[in-house]
């Protein structure tokens, strides 16, 4: 298999990195910049500042009212966009190639020289309550917060990326600007742009228009510790969602790729083995899947599920009992289904500027270098039925979580689900 890329990457006076992926067939450029802060970079009072951050950066600098930023980017067809996570918050922009010089000036604007008007925080707060209050309303949303919260107990990687609204009120505007301050700097800022750009004009106008920006403030996350557990909400539903997790591996774990694969043939698709058991052959649910979450520092193994009430007491069981199963044997057939999705979903993201974008940006925060599809495909293609019985065995034998909320009648008690386990 081969690939053709052209990966530039520059440090500019100050320190920020520049890279880019040179796509000459395309007509558009994905630029972006990502910040090494999201919610684990967050202390237990200031739970939430990244993302309503995130939200203040569009609302008005120095230069430009908040109206002024939406109309110099739609007026050029351009998209402007943004989201936090737990490990980081990325803001980024989807232009023409020609307004690409446009793009690095407004990114820039928010970023460095935002007004954080008290008008605006307090608007916004109001927005993001209101966003906090949608996601408690919406159970197969809200339940992954809890769930998080249990695997990671008292740490800021467990606490909700949109924090809650109590703490969403209180921010002051110097408690704002203090947290971006402190985050937001030269050394934790990575600029990354794909489609048809000129690398060496955009590291001028990251030069030209960044060069202010100073090192960051900041100290070390702090560490990941998995430890598990049972939460369960009673709620009057129509439908019991339930997520079983285990711990995972970090992004560097040798069994990082095994984990993907697994996750795949256990609950990746319509023909992983939980879809068909759950859903086609037993009609227990409409909703059921697995997902792999990786860190740098850890992980979680996750199995989502959606049921009815009636049908909430086989379900849990069910779970283990495929849980089990694939601790003791994979086929080969499985195994080569599962990497030709992982493959296929790579390769395809190779087709959009913003996909190729991203993915620079997040490989140099999570290795420090870009790897190359030939290596990352190698290293799925080398993923064997042993290497995914193996990392089974090392995930589900650790201290299962387990989250529920909806009618909880019939639901498997977490000893009964760690009896179902063994």
């Amino acid at each position: 298999m081969t690939t053709s890329f052209d990966i530039k990457q520059s440090k500019l006076s100050n320190g920020m990195v520049v890279i880019t992926d040179h796509m000459p067939t395309v007509e558009t450029v994905s630029l972006g910049v990502w910040v090494n802060a999201g919610t684990r970079h967050e202390a237990p009072e200031i739970n939430g500042i990244s993302h309503l951050l995130e939200h203040m950066a569009f609302k008005g600098t120095e230069r430009r009212t908040a109206q002024a930023i939406a109309e110099e980017i739609e007026a050029v067809g351009g998209l402007l966009n943004a989201y936090t996570s737990r490990d980081h918050t990325a803001y980024y922009a989807k232009i023409l190639k020609e307004d690409v010089p446009l793009g690095v000036d407004i990114l820039a604007d928010i970023l460095q020289n935002s007004s954080l008007d008290p008008d605006e925080l307090a608007r916004e707060q109001a927005v993001v309550v209101q966003e906090i209050s949608q996601a408690i309303d919406t159970p197969d949303d809200i339940i992954f917060d809890h769930f998080q919260a249990t695997a990671f107990p008292h740490q800021a990687v467990g606490r909700p990326v949109l924090g809650t609204a109590e703490l969403v009120r209180s921010f002051s505007r110097k408690t704002v600007s203090t947290y971006m301050r402190n985050h937001y700097g030269s050394g934790t800022m990575i600029l990354s742009a794909a489609g048809n750009l000129d690398h060496d004009a955009i590291v001028a106008a990251a030069e030209t228009h960044f060069s202010d920006l100073a090192p960051a403030r900041a100290g070390a996350e702090e560490p990941a510790r998995y430890e598990g557990g049972d939460y369960r909400e009673e709620r009057e539903l129509e439908q019991v969602h339930v997520v079983l997790g285990f711990d995972g591996v970090a992004y560097e774990d040798p069994d990082y790729y095994a984990m993907s694969v697994l996750s795949g043939l256990l609950g990746g698709g319509m023909s992983s083995r939980l879809f068909q058991e759950v859903r086609e052959r037993r009609g227990l649910a409409y909703s059921v899947y697995s997902f792999s979450q990786s860190m740098s520092d850890g992980g979680l193994f996750s199995i989502y599920a959606g049921t009815g009430s009636d049908e909430s007491a086989e379900v849990v069981p069910v779970i283990c009992e495929e849980v089990r199963k694939v601790m003791k044997s994979v086929t080969a057939e499985e195994v080569r289904r599962s990497r030709a999705q992982i493959k296929a979903g790579i390769l395809m993201g190779l087709e959009s500027t913003n996909a190729r974008c991203e993915q620079l940006a997040r490989q140099l925060m999570v290795h420090g270098r870009i790897q190359t599809i030939e290596e990352v495909v190698a290293k799925i293609e080398a993923v064997d039925e042993a290497a995914v019985v193996k990392v089974a065995n090392r995930l589900f034998t650790t201290r299962p979580t387990f989250a529920a909320i909806g009618p909880l009648e019939s639901v498997a008690s977490y000893e009964q689900v760690v009896a179902a386990l063994s």
